[in-house]
């Protein structure tokens, strides 16, 4: 789940190669490229999961099934337009906005309708979001220091979150059900952890961000203070 929260985050972000965002990688990347396009998919398919997933009543297993193929389709569209948008530099703003908007949409969309009907407890809920909304914010407060780099468990996260919520998306019953329990607790567990390393990470490189830009206004005056 990924644009400039979502590149920071290491998910579908459009560095370009190198990790850098060039000015002329975004002026040159048209708004329609395939990225965008996928991305644009992706938030076409969040009201349509709603609705899928809330129809008669939201416990009919033939429209959840729908519901849960619509999620997966923007999962996948999740992992390819960041792929595609690294390997061709298809950097753009659009893209750097709407891409973590989309990314947290469709997992919000799943988390709420979960809960609204019942199978899932708001707490849940409450924490996966809470997580996923107040790193992307932190990633905003950092940025001009520098981009916190994709990590493992972050990765992990978004897999065990995805999983958890197809599988109870899809309904499932005897074993699988208690399966996509235990699968749902290592999301929530992960969701915490690798929050917590991200707000570490956050407090580190704007300390490191705050003592260069000292060092440099320092080094700025005495170069200054020379030439006079």
């Amino acid at each position: 789940m990924t644009g400039v929260p979502a590149s920071a985050a290491g998910g579908s972000g459009r560095p370009a190669p190198g990790g850098k965002l060039g000015t002329a990688a975004v002026n040159q990347a048209s708004l329609w490229n395939i990225a965008n396009i996928l991305t644009m998919v992706r938030l076409v398919l969040v009201p349509g999961f709603v609705v899928l997933m809330l129809q008669d009543g939201g416990y009919d297993p033939a429209w959840r099934a729908w519901a849960w193929a619509a999620f997966a389709v923007a999962m996948i569209t999740d992992i390819f337009d960041g792929h595609l948008a690294r390997t061709y530099n298809l950097v753009t703003d659009f893209g750097k906005i709407a891409d973590p908007i989309a990314d947290k949409a469709i997992m919000a969309a799943g988390l709420i309708c979960l809960s609204a009907l019942g199978e899932l407890p708001w707490w849940v809920t409450g924490v996966i979001l809470f997580r996923e909304l107040g790193i992307t914010l932190m990633r905003f407060w950092v940025i001009r220091h520098g981009v916190i780099p994709a990590s493992r468990g972050g990765k992990m996260k978004t897999l065990a979150q995805g999983t958890a919520v197809g599988m109870y998306v899809l309904a499932l019953t005897g074993p699988l059900a208690t399966m996509r329990f235990w699968v749902m607790a290592l999301a929530v567990v992960l969701t915490v952890v690798t929050g917590l390393d991200y707000v570490r990470q956050a407090i580190v490189l704007r300390r490191q961000g705050i003592a260069e830009e000292r060092a440099a206004r320092a080094a700025a005056s005495d170069a200054e203070g020379a030439e006079r």
